[in-house]
């Protein structure tokens, strides 16, 4: 069976940056399950896995553009720390909700404290990038109609209820 929509696929990986860096892996634990064609995957790694079947192995580079976009400067803002003032443990690295104009919710890191003054920023922390990927394809199975319903794989590599 070939990987195409509504089919559950699992697949090992190990990301990396273009300096060679290891970003994530699956090694060690269990492969990634995925239901093919739902937007749960970057699309440029979605469109390389189309078609390829269990055994399949192969490496693919991800543009920032088919990955988590470019960086967008507009994203990061500089705040006046009273608008903090509920978090206690307010550092650099820390991942916070906010809602902007448009009453959307984005997830922004806290990229500086100083003094007074917080810079937070709303792009994905792997905006920018192009991403390789050293891919495994494990599985390739029918989804249910329960996966195709809560739109994630149940199960191993999945989501457990």
């Amino acid at each position: 069976m070939q990987i195409s929509s509504q089919k559950v696929a699992t697949f090992h990986y190990t990301l990396t940056n273009d300096d060679d860096e290891v970003l994530d892996s699956s090694d060690g634990g269990d492969p990634l399950a995925y239901i093919h064609g739902t937007g749960n995957l970057i699309s440029g790694l979605e469109q390389h896995l189309e078609g390829k079947g269990a055994g399949d192995q192969f490496m693919a580079a991800i543009a920032a553009a088919q990955a988590y976009g470019e960086r967008d400067e507009e994203l990061v803002q500089t705040l006046g720390k009273e608008s903090f003032a509920e978090i206690e443990d307010l550092r650099v690295g820390l991942q916070l909700e906010a809602s902007g104009d448009d009453d959307e919710s984005r997830i922004v890191t806290v990229v500086a404290v100083e003094g007074d003054r917080v810079t937070v920023d709303g792009n994905h922390p792997l905006a920018g990038q192009t991403l390789h990927f050293d891919v495994n394809v494990v599985s390739v199975r029918e989804a249910t109609a329960t996966e195709l319903d809560h739109g994630h794989v149940h199960g191993p590599g999945g989501h457990h209820h």
